[in-house]
Formats: C-alpha cells, sequence, structure tokens
C-alpha cells in the first residue's frame, strides 16, 4: 500500500507511554494533526496532559522506533484508520473512549457497513457452535456483516457464518495484526483478511495479554448496531461485550437455553435485565431491519430468494441427505443451510426430519 504522509507520526504517537484514548482525544482537541502534537513544546502540552506525559511526548519525537509499523503498512491491504479520517468508521467515533487508531487488514469498507456483533463461550456446546454459524450466516445474508473476537468456539462459528453469507466478517483482534492468536485460527484469519477485514487498536508486533480482551470488546460492540450473545457462562468475557454495548446505546439480544446449562446462564441473566430473547434471526431483524439497506438482486419476482437448496425444496419435502445428494454438498454443510433458512423463517422442519419450503 501507499504509505500515508503522516503514517511516522501517528506511529510516534502510538509509542508513547500512557497515551490512551482519552488523552489522544484532549490533544486533537487542541492540535489539528498528529506532527502539531509532536512539534509542541512540553510546556504547551503539560497542562492537556499533565508534565510527564508532555515530556514523554518529547522525547518519543526524537527516539521512537517506527520501522516494524511503517513496514507492515507498506505491505498489501493494510491500513492504518486515524480518528481524523473521513473514513473511520462511525458508529465507533461515538462511543465513549474511542481508539484514535485503528490497523486494518483487508477491506476497511467493511467497518462504515451495518454490522452485528455475535459472540459467546470459547467452550461452546455442538449446539451453541451451530446457532452461531446458522445465526451469522442468516443475517449476514439479510444484510448484516457479523463482527466478533476471533476466539475459539462462538466467535469463530460466527466469523465463518458471516463469510458464508453475502455481509461477510469482521475480526476485533487483541494482538498486532503481524500475529494470529489462537494460532487454531489461521486459516480462518487468512479467509477474514481476503474476504472481509481484521482490526485492531494495538501495534505490530503486540502479543496477547489477558487485558487486551476485555479492552478489544468495545470496539466490538462499537462498530455494531447490536450485540448477540449466544452462549456465555455469568462471568464471561461475552457478558463485558453486552455491558459495553448497553453503555454505547446499542441493542442487546441472547439465545435461551437449558436451565441446566452453565452457558445458558449468562444468556439467561441478560433476558432477565431486558435483553431481548431470541428464537430466529427474524427476532433480531424486527429491531435492526429498519436501518439496512434494501437487497437489491437477492430476489425473484415472487419474492423467494434464488437459493439452490430452496430451488431443490420447490417440490415435495425432502432429508437432508438427498438435499445432499442433490446439491453435491456434505450432509454438514446442508444441515447447516437448512438451519440457517429455517431461522430466516424459509423452511420447516417436518416430522421424521424432513425439510419443506414455506413459499411457492
Amino acid at each position: 500500500m501507499p504509505l500515508r504522509p503522516d503514517a511516522p507520526a501517528w506511529l510516534t504517537l502510538e509509542t508513547v507511554p500512557g497515551l490512551g484514548p482519552e488523552v489522544a482525544r484532549r490533544l486533537f482537541d487542541a492540535f489539528p494533526t498528529p506532527q502539531a502534537i509532536l512539534a509542541a513544546a512540553p510546556a504547551q502540552l503539560a497542562p492537556l496532559v499533565g508534565d510527564g506525559l508532555a515530556r514523554a511526548i518529547a522525547l518519543a519525537a526524537g527516539v521512537a522506533d517506527t520501522g516494524p509499523g511503517l513496514a507492515w503498512l507498506e505491505g498489501a491491504h493494510n491500513h492504518l484508520i486515524t480518528w481524523l479520517d473521513e473514513t473511520y468508521p462511525p458508529r465507533l467515533r461515538d462511543i465513549p473512549a474511542p481508539p484514535p487508531w485503528l490497523y486494518v487488514r483487508g477491506d476497511p469498507d467493511w467497518l462504515a457497513r451495518p454490522m452485528l456483533a455475535i459472540v459467546g463461550s470459547r467452550h461452546a456446546t455442538p449446539q451453541g457452535m451451530r446457532d452461531a454459524r446458522a445465526f451469522a450466516q442468516a443475517l449476514s445474508e439479510a444484510g448484516l456483516t457479523i463482527v466478533s473476537g476471533l476466539a475459539l468456539g462462538v466467535d469463530a462459528a460466527a466469523h465463518e457464518g458471516g463469510l458464508a453469507g453475502l455481509a461477510s466478517s469482521v475480526a476485533v483482534v487483541g494482538t498486532g495484526l503481524d500475529r494470529i492468536y489462537p494460532a487454531r485460527n489461521k486459516a480462518l484469519a487468512h479467509r477474514l483478511a481476503a474476504e472481509g477485514a481484521i482490526v485492531s487498536e494495538f501495534p505490530v508486533g503486540t502479543p496477547p495479554k489477558p487485558g487486551h480482551f476485555p479492552r478489544r470488546n468495545r470496539i466490538i460492540s462499537g462498530l455494531a448496531l447490536g450485540v448477540l450473545v449466544v452462549e456465555a457462562a455469568p462471568e464471561s468475557g461475552s457478558l463485558i461485550t453486552a455491558r459495553r454495548a448497553l453503555e454505547q446505546g446499542r441493542e442487546v439480544f441472547a439465545i435461551p437455553g437449558s436451565i441446566h446449562s452453565p452457558l445458558a446462564k449468562g444468556c439467561h441473566q441478560l433476558i432477565k435485565q431486558g435483553a431481548k430473547l431470541v428464537e430466529s434471526a427474524a427476532d433480531v431483524l424486527e429491531e435492526l431491519g429498519r436501518l439496512l439497506p434494501a437487497r437489491e438482486g437477492r430476489f425473484h419476482q415472487d419474492g423467494s430468494a434464488p437459493d439452490p437448496l430452496l430451488d431443490c425444496l420447490a417440490g415435495s419435502p425432502l432429508a437432508p441427505e438427498q438435499l445432499a445428494a442433490r446439491l453435491g454438498l456434505t450432509v454438514e454443510d446442508v444441515s447447516v443451510k437448512l438451519l440457517s433458512a429455517e431461522l430466516e423463517g424459509l423452511v420447516a422442519k417436518l416430522p421424521g426430519g424432513l425439510y419443506q419450503r414455506l413459499f411457492p
């Protein structure tokens, strides 16, 4: 990528210890550019940030090592988006303590689209994984880009579902973008970078640290119109994301589960506190659908979706195995598509495991 002229100044500022989002905002209220901040005398900065931080900024202007960050930015599809840019995500700009800069690998245009966060347990049940993927795919088909945190479990399933739909998926991570954590999601991360985007506020070279993940949660919810919690224990990080969403004025949704399941307790707690109970993708779209663009080109004249699976069900009901044979897919892939279509209200499951299309 062509290197933006002010990149060295932004990368210098990020090396200053203690220069967090709130302090950065005070500085940019007083100075028009990062270059102007670095050129200011400590006496000019001290009333805004204190003597110690003013001296640290002045010191960084002469000694900061920006080489690794600049080298990363020269890579294909690598971007730096800053608070001063028109391309900064509009919803994120309005949250408390928005990140002054974001590193993006992939297409940054996804960050301006309507988004839904889907989060949940790293130790999700098989049903939780299926629900996360199916809801994500159905909602992505409806026009919501799925944002999550690239963790194992629900996050990974949500990203996979989002990528399978039309509106793709975005990951917000707690490391530098030159690292993939967890390593087991390496292939998924490459898909997200190629078909969606990966985002971080942390500089290149930043390793995974426990404190980074609660911090990145405010970005996940801040980018989104709402947050859907699939499975969560009572003290899980997913509930932190839900709390951030409430603080930011976002909608919160939760899928209920068995009263005997520890991973349902967090969702039940949210529902008791006012989160919307969700049984289908339509429940989410009832709240957020008015904010989505029209889904042009996705329907036949009679309003039905041009989906090969639905076309196969235009006649008599079929079993997943029959559909898999006709479509040339695995039974597992067909089952995911069927659940997604069921959540959208397009098909119904009949006795005996057969599926029937609900519209002509």
